[in-house]
């Protein structure tokens, strides 16, 4: 049942992207978005929306050893107020994510949706990097467990992004490492 709530969360995200003339707190809902009232500030406004940005941009992913795992786009989009994530697997594996500021919560979630799992994770930055911790639903199996994602960014430019999840009562165990490098800009000017 909680892996359909999350389905149902994410599917409530991708609609109310498309509503139209909702009316909010913030002023009516449109295609492209809240129209703010006069004189109100734009949404998603603050340092906290922004402190998941040093992983904007496209990336190749590289495992520890060095074999590529795939690409990853992450854009900011609805007018800043979430943060999305492509993945390709160079196995043929995709996912998406949706990473978002609560401020209600005052932290960071993601709710991440693929063929073979879901994840749910919240927290906040801290002195490492961005940590979120939640579960993760195989849905195959339907099984749960606690999970946890870090993203570093390291002084070469590059972001570490290290999963772990508990299994059993062997405490938390490696999941996935993964080394972002950023993609060279296309240069389309001819």
């Amino acid at each position: 049942m909680k892996c359909n709530a999350v389905v149902w969360i994410v599917a409530a995200l991708v609609w109310s992207s498309a509503a139209a003339g909702v009316e909010t707190a913030a002023g009516v809902e449109t295609a492209a978005g809240v129209e703010t009232a006069a004189g109100a500030e734009p949404p998603c406004q603050g340092t906290a929306y922004r402190q998941f940005d040093f992983w904007l941009g496209s990336w190749n992913v590289h495992m520890a050893d060095g074999r590529k795992a795939g690409e990853n786009r992450i854009s900011r989009e609805e007018q800043g107020c979430v943060l999305v994530e492509r993945w390709q697997g160079t196995q043929g594996s995709t996912g998406r994510s949706y990473n978002f500021y609560d401020p209600v919560a005052a932290a960071w979630r993601q709710v991440w949706v693929s063929p073979g799992a879901i994840i749910d994770i919240s927290g906040g930055l801290t002195d490492t990097g961005m940590v979120l911790e939640g579960h993760i639903v195989y849905t195959g199996s339907g099984e749960r467990r606690t999970f946890r994602g870090t993203w570093t960014p390291l002084d070469d430019g590059r972001v570490r992004q290290y999963f772990e999840e508990v299994r059993d009562d062997a405490g938390w165990q490696p999941w996935f490492e993964g080394f972002y490098s950023r993609q060279a800009a296309v240069d389309n000017a001819g």
